[in-house]
């Protein structure tokens, strides 16, 4: 027998096949070479001998040739025992066969009778032999291929080359649609057009280049049932005919809808559990959370929560949500049905009618009301329902939506705290709500309640840092003799947190004003209330008429005792408190000094950028400053800056977070400014309009750090409303010096001012003569106060002091003070000058 490949699907095929003729006593009549080559024995050396002299054991012979009998058990090698089993058109059996080369050879026969010798004639027989292992394998593909085609766990399909349908099992498509005779027909007589074009177009590249198709999932969706279809896996290999040619190819197809579904819910529950962790902004929470939700959930979704979420406070820990909800976030189709912003119910699954227990026709079962704690409630059969006492039982909520079939919400609960519900709606097409989506809705709304919770704290937290950092700021206006001033402050965004930034404006003596810009390391509260104290400190040695130089080395001095006091802090002292939040005490600052008289400016940069001058004709130019070190460095001096400003310039202190905001170099978002303050027309337009146009298209919510912006417009002080003097070291001029203040004062008109005035001036001229020496100038400047100056050579400051009854003299600054609004004395680098300020008379 020639065992090819082509041959080995039966063994007992008539196309060379091991046979034997034999007669009625057993003789070998015929010999095929078939046989030859199975046995290696030749025809002329088996013809004519009994088929015993073949046999192993020629006891057996009998045996193996018996005829009829009850049918035998089946040896567990898949052959028969020797005696075999009868058959309609003969028996098989097994026998074991002596080889040409001597050794034993099991094999598989099978007898078929060619006549009965009822006739008279001799009674004859073929048999057809192969190899037992042969006979064994043929059976078992035979059974292999019989049961697939009878099992109903997956659908299997035998396509032609045309893909017609040859033969399928009855668990195809056990689908409403699929036809009961499937022979014949094609995928698209019964599917829809697209769902069968996918699966034919993968069978035919399956025909075409042999590979095994394996793990297609596709959706499948019947012409009599189209809604949901099944999601089915697809497997297929190609059939070939003995030559090699394709023949069809043979489709295992199993229905994998559940397992998509449960994957399809992790998936989904992890994308919403990764938008709930990506903000701690509540509005943004919630409006990254319905856009995962929709489509892969509902068609519409929508969170209510109460209103008082929104800045922070928290609703009633009695498990019940009473306050009013507003609508924050919708996705979906039908979003225009459901605005945000408008109020809603305050506790849907607690409403009266229906309850959350409702039956799938969507009305609920008297007597089956239950307290569900933090459950959702599912409403099916929307739309759908027949008049009745139970027409109008569906819910408000679930109605929103035109067009829904079923709806679910869920509470937004955690600590036992209701906070608001998420709610979606199915409509169209799509299959309605179950029990498994509920289940799934109310674990992402747990999770997202515990988002709300922790972006509502972190909102309270922060409205308090916000506040008390504004309140640490100047009014955002100001007028003042020297400057218009207009400032802004945008704090960095909810990811970030409250930063350091703050901004000031000084008055200062003789009409000057003092411009402050600064920022601190980090953000947080530590870097609000660092804020606070540099503020602080700042003004405290603006008071002082420091030049800026000095002012900012004396404020390093001070950081770096806090960044040393923080140091020495021993974190396990029991009587030290809740501690406190602590970060890098570093900061930058700069600070400028404007006189209106001289039209100069001072400034020093303690690591800060330069400031912006906008000129009277538009332009723009950074003020070349060389910035020191941060505060808190140390060691290192701070070089002042003189620039001489003409009338009507705008000045432009500003924090990094205007230049640096990661979308270029410092000197990318230097022009970037400048371009702003020219589009701004800082020139022509009152500051307090132009600072929004410059800060116009941040990111609101996502800047990077805080931004600050203090813009001021020079102004000058009049020349007519200037006066001063140069007097000697002469007690006598002291006279002289009452009489050119009061000639001054009747010519500006402020002949109420004269007394005091004069007394001023008299007690300050007569301490620089006596204490000082040298020359004295006096000068008188009308601005919104009358301030009068007297500055000497000398380095030494007055002081106040209270004089004994007995003393005739150590009375004058006591005078000076009772009849100004405020004066001081400041360091200049001649001497000293010593001021007072009186209020104008009303006009």
């Amino acid at each position: 027998m020639r065992a090819t490949e082509s041959n080995q699907d039966y063994p007992f095929a008539a196309t060379n096949t091991a046979a034997a003729l034999l007669d009625d006593a057993g003789t070998v009549l015929a010999w095929t070479p078939a046989a030859e080559a199975l046995l290696d024995r030749r025809s002329a050396d088996v013809c004519g001998r009994p088929v015993r002299d073949l046999l192993a054991d020629a006891g057996s012979c009998e045996a193996v040739l018996a005829q009829g009998g009850p049918r035998k058990q089946e040896d567990p090698k898949g052959g028969e025992g020797p005696g075999g089993r009868e058959g309609p058109a003969g028996w098989e059996g097994r026998a074991t066969l002596r080889h040409g080369s001597g050794r034993e050879l099991e094999i598989g026969f099978r007898v078929i009778p060619l006549n009965d010798g009822a006739r008279g004639g001799r009674a004859r027989c073929l048999v057809l032999g192969a190899p037992l292992e042969l006979v064994a394998r043929w059976r078992q593909d035979h059974a292999f291929t019989q049961e697939l085609f009878l099992q109903g766990r997956v659908g299997l399909a035998v396509f032609d080359a045309e893909l017609r349908l040859l033969r399928t099992n009855s668990h195809l498509l056990p689908y409403t649609g699929v036809p009961v005779d499937l022979s014949g027909r094609r995928l698209a007589d019964f599917l829809w057009a697209q769902d069968a074009r996918i699966i034919d177009d993968r069978l035919r590249e399956v025909l075409r280049s042999g590979i095994p198709l394996a793990g297609f999932n596709t959706t499948v969706r019947t012409l009599d049932d189209p809604r949901g279809g099944r999601v089915v896996t697809v497997q297929a290999f190609r059939l070939q005919d003995p030559d090699g040619h394709p023949m069809g190819v043979a489709t295992v197809f199993t229905d994998v809808t559940d397992h998509e579904r449960a994957r399809g819910r992790l998936d989904l529950l992890y994308r919403a559990t990764g938008a709930l962790g990506g903000s701690l902004s509540v509005l943004r929470t919630v409006e990254d959370l319905v856009k995962v939700l929709t489509p892969a959930l509902g068609d519409c979704a929508a969170v209510d929560l109460a209103e008082t979420v929104l800045t922070g406070g928290e609703p009633p820990d009695d498990g019940r949500l009473t306050l009013p909800l507003i609508r924050l976030a919708v996705a979906g189709a039908e979003t225009a049905a459901l605005r945000t912003g408008t109020a809603q119910f305050a506790d849907p699954i607690a409403a009266a009618a229906p309850d959350p227990t409702a039956t799938e026709a969507g009305v609920p079962e008297p007597g089956a009301r239950e307290e569900r704690g933090c459950r959702g409630a599912l409403i099916t059969g929307l739309g759908t329902q027949p008049p009745g006492p139970w027409a109008e039982a569906a819910p408000e909520w679930a109605t929103t939506v035109p067009g829904a079939h079923s709806a679910m919400t869920a509470p937004l609960c955690a600590r036992g705290i209701r906070f608001g519900r998420l709610t979606l709606w199915r409509t169209g097409d799509a299959p309605p709500l179950d029990e498994d989506d509920l289940a799934l809705l109310e674990e992402i709304a747990a999770r997202a309640a515990t988002a709300v919770d922790n972006a509502r704290r972190y909102t309270k937290e922060r409205r308090t840092a916000v506040g008390l950092q504004r309140s640490l700021l100047p009014p955002a206006t100001s007028e003042r003799p020297a400057v218009e001033a207009a400032g802004l402050y945008l704090p960095a965004d909810a990811d970030s947190g409250v930063g350091g930034d703050w901004f000031d404006v000084i008055p200062l003596s003789s009409a000057r004003v003092a411009l402050v810009v600064g920022d601190v390391a980090g953000h947080g509260l530590h870097a609000t209330a660092m804020m606070g104290r540099l503020r602080s400190a700042v003004r405290a040695m603006a008071d002082l008429e420091l030049e800026p130089e000095e002012l900012l080395a004396h404020v390093d001095d001070m950081v770096l005792q806090v960044a040393a006091e923080a140091e020495s802090d021993d974190p396990d002292d029991a009587d030290a408190g809740i501690p406190v939040p602590s970060g890098p005490a570093g900061a930058t600052c700069l600070y400028a000094v404007y006189d209106p008289v001289t039209r100069a400016c001072v400034m020093a940069s303690a690591g800060h950028p330069p400031p912006a001058v906008v000129g009277p004709d538009g332009s723009v130019e950074y003020v070349d400053l060389s910035p020191g070190p941060p505060l808190g460095v140390g060691g290192w001096p701070f070089e002042p800056v003189e620039r001489e400003l003409a009338p009507g310039s705008v000045l432009a202190l500003y924090s990094d977070g205007l230049i640096e905001r990661g979308e270029g170099d410092i000197d990318q978002g230097m022009d970037d400014l400048a371009d702003r303050l020219r589009r701004a027309d800082v020139i022509g337009r009152p500051l307090r309009q132009a600072r929004h146009d410059i800060v116009e298209g941040l990111p609101p919510g996502r800047l990077r750090d805080d931004v600050t912006l203090l813009l001021a417009r020079t102004r000058v002080v009049d020349p007519g409303s200037l006066a001063t003097w140069w007097l000697d070291a002469d007690p006598a001029i002291v006279g002289d010096a009452r009489h050119l203040v009061l000639e001054q004062l009747t010519a500006w008109d402020l002949d109420e001012l004269a007394f005091s005035t004069e007394l001023i001036v008299s007690e300050l001229v007569t301490n620089a003569i006596r204490h000082a020496g040298g020359r004295v100038r006096l000068r008188l400047i009308r601005a919104d106060t009358l301030t009068c100056e007297v500055s000497d050579a000398s380095n030494t400051q007055p002081r106040m002091r209270r004089a004994r009854s007995s003393e005739e003299g150590g009375r004058g600054l006591y005078i000076v003070a009772q009849l100004s609004h405020r004066w001081g004395s400041r360091y200049t680098r001649g001497g000293k000058t010593v001021w007072s300020e009186q209020n104008l008379p009303p006009a």
